[in-house]
């Protein structure tokens, strides 16, 4: 399955200790690179948090970003105890000195007075987690409609190939011919005969020079491979840019020995379809 390394996709959850969410951006990149932003409380679950993003996920810059909003108003309490204690005090005080006023605000401020009740760790992880995974998956559901689409503009690009190669392999007989005519002709322009076995050789070294069967051979080669390579329900990017290298490789080739306008604009048309290829490839996973 080709899987595109760009996509956004976001989950939430809710419960009584409040809303976690967690929004996922990817954009091509060479390896996997995670850059997670988490709330302080769960800063601790970080490493986990990124064990599990790579084991779904094998290339592509990773923006993770989890907020975490907690519902404080029912996760306070109050220490009566201290309250009390601080009030006792707060009456001697006044008598002692009159013009003292404390507001009942400042006391809650007092440290210890409220508390906040913390969220069992091992719920904390079990919602980041389940709100992570449900994320990843809207991702790769994405990723994966994105690849499908990259899939065909690399399969038209193909078949565009296959065409021009097929082509080229028509007009090699003709341009054979052709290129022992011109032979013949410069020869004939000699004012001194030509020694037939030398024509005979001299012929022999234009046409390997210009022989382009192997280089069409590989060409086809890398079709059928790049074809089966689309097909694979792995990730597939890596492999592709390397075979997006070979088809450079045998296009540049065909164009250095290309004695004929038409398998020269051949070649330079294959160069601008595997560069249309490689450009595709460089965001799939």
């Amino acid at each position: 399955m080709i899987r595109s390394m760009t996509a956004y996709a976001s989950a939430e959850t809710g419960g009584s200790a409040g809303t976690l969410s967690c929004e996922l951006r990817t954009v091509n990149h060479r390896y996997l690179e995670l850059s997670p932003r988490l709330p302080d409380e769960l800063r601790s679950l970080e490493s986990a948090l990124r064990e599990r993003i790579a084991a779904r996920l094998s290339r592509g810059k990773v923006d993770v970003a989890v907020r975490c909003s907690d519902s404080r108003s029912e996760s306070l309490q109050v220490d009566n105890a201290l309250l009390s204690r601080l009030s006792e005090l707060n009456l001697d005080m006044q008598a002692r000195f009159p013009g003292m006023q404390v507001q009942f605000t400042e006391l809650l401020r007092f440290p210890g007075v409220l508390r906040q009740e913390g969220a069992d760790p091992e719920a904390r992880q079990a919602a980041l987690f389940d709100v992570l995974d449900r994320a990843l998956d809207a991702l790769t559901a994405t990723r994966e409609r994105e690849g499908a689409k990259l899939g065909e503009i690399l399969r038209e690009r193909l078949d565009a190939i296959e065409r021009i190669v097929a082509q080229v392999r028509e007009w090699m007989p003709e341009i054979r011919a052709a290129l022992r005519a011109r032979l013949e002709s410069r020869l004939a322009d000699l004012k001194q005969p030509a020694d037939p076995g030398r024509l005979e050789q001299e012929l022999v070294l234009q046409i390997t020079r210009s022989d382009v069967d192997e280089e069409l051979d590989r060409l086809t080669t890398h079709i059928a491979e790049t074809r089966r390579v689309l097909g694979l329900k792995e990730p597939v990017g890596r492999r592709l840019d390397f075979l997006m290298q070979e088809f450079n490789r045998e296009a540049n080739t065909l164009g250095s020995k290309s004695v004929d306008a038409r398998s020269t604009n051949a070649a330079v048309e294959l160069k601008v379809l595997i560069e249309q290829m490689r450009e595709q490839v460089q965001n799939i996973e």
